[in-house]
């Protein structure tokens, strides 16, 4: 059983404050995942719950108990680092023995958690090789073992597939989200990959600038994305952002077009901003009155469907998701249609999501 709890955490390195005040319940067997660009302090808060650098203010709590002065190796907290961080000169079975023998751990209980953890993760013939010998899939499911011999309440990754290829991180997110739902533990996430976040995660955290934007479920995030940061942060590609002004149901966007829509937000803001995914939308030829004018950058073939990439007309990049056959060559007119129940509102003034 592990279920966090996270209250006003703040971190400063000297003068400079990196995270400004965390909060965040985290149930346990969940798996959640703290996704941002570099630097929003997503690692910082891993380190933080790890035990590995001080919380400057606030208070983080794991079943209920205070965990700020706790030391890292009586947490029940394992962390899996980006770098792997395997003992070259130990081969597998030393490298995922050293941190349960540390632990004061018997010899035959140090043997069945490591026949334990090499069965889930499928290690079996490789226990005798020294990391030089493994792939990086490898070493990575052999950092992943040591960590689970431990077995710990709360299991931390920090980046793990950073280092490997398309195939090799395919392969091991399968893993991991199948070593979750195996073990039954609490397992916090740490990547910059919002396509792994949106594939492994119960609920996604969404960080910036060291604080949390929105947390909820990849559904939540994709649907309802509370402001422009989450909505172009979430999605690939990424939700066209359009500034429009409101008369009635019409909606103008200066040097673009016009269109009507019977959904408009609730709120009295004259300008607005459109956001709409590359499935909202629809692409024709030519130019029309009801529709946004655009011109066509090139098109990208993906076996079952196409993405058409557009660039407004006051120059703002768009991508159309079309039907396989959809082919435009560049430079071609055309007119971006909505569909009106796929558009998203947020004030121009706040970036916040506007209620319809």
């Amino acid at each position: 059983m592990a279920q966090l709890s996270l209250r006003g955490i703040k971190k400063r390195f000297k003068s400079v404050e990196v995270l400004h005040g965390i909060d965040l319940d985290v149930k346990d067997r969940e798996l959640i995942v703290f996704v941002g660009p570099s630097g929003c302090g997503k690692s910082t808060l891993l380190r933080l719950i790890a035990g590995l650098d001080p919380i400057t203010d606030g208070e983080f709590r794991l079943n209920d108990k205070r965990m700020n002065e706790i030391a890292p190796s009586r947490r029940g907290i394992a962390m899996v680092f980006q770098s792997y961080a395997l003992y070259p000169h130990m081969n597998v079975y030393e490298n995922m023995a050293f941190g349960a023998r540390l632990m004061g751990l018997g010899k035959a209980e140090v043997e069945a958690r490591i026949g334990e953890a090499t069965r889930m993760l499928r290690l079996e013939a490789l226990l005798e090789r020294k990391p030089r010998e493994l792939s990086g899939g490898q070493r990575q499911r052999v950092a992943i073992g040591r960590a689970l011999v431990r077995k710990p309440q709360l299991l931390l990754l920090d980046e793990p597939l950073s280092n490997l290829d398309a195939a090799l991180r395919s392969e091991v997110r399968l893993e991991i989200a199948r070593l979750h739902r195996e073990i039954g533990g609490t397992t916090i996430y740490v990547t910059h990959d919002q396509v792994e976040a949106m594939t492994l995660a119960d609920r996604i955290v969404v960080m910036n600038g060291g604080r949390i934007e929105q947390f909820g479920s990849p559904r939540e995030l994709y649907e309802t994305p509370a402001n422009v940061f989450v909505a172009n942060f979430i999605g690939s590609p990424r939700m066209a952002m359009l500034t429009v002004e409101r008369e009635g149901n019409r909606l103008t966007a200066p040097g673009i077009g016009q269109i009507s829509l019977p959904r408009l937000p609730s709120s009295r803001e004259r300008e607005l901003l459109m956001g709409v995914r590359p499935d909202g939308m629809s692409i024709s030829s030519g130019t029309r009155q009801d529709g946004f004018a655009a011109k066509v950058v090139y098109t990208e073939y993906l076996g079952d469907s196409a993405y058409v990439y557009v660039r407004m007309g006051d120059g703002a990049p768009v991508s159309v998701r079309c039907g396989p056959d959809t082919q435009y060559a560049p430079d071609t007119p055309v007119t971006i249609s909505v569909e009106p129940e796929k558009v998203h509102y947020f004030s121009r003034e706040t970036a916040q999501r506007l209620a319809v």
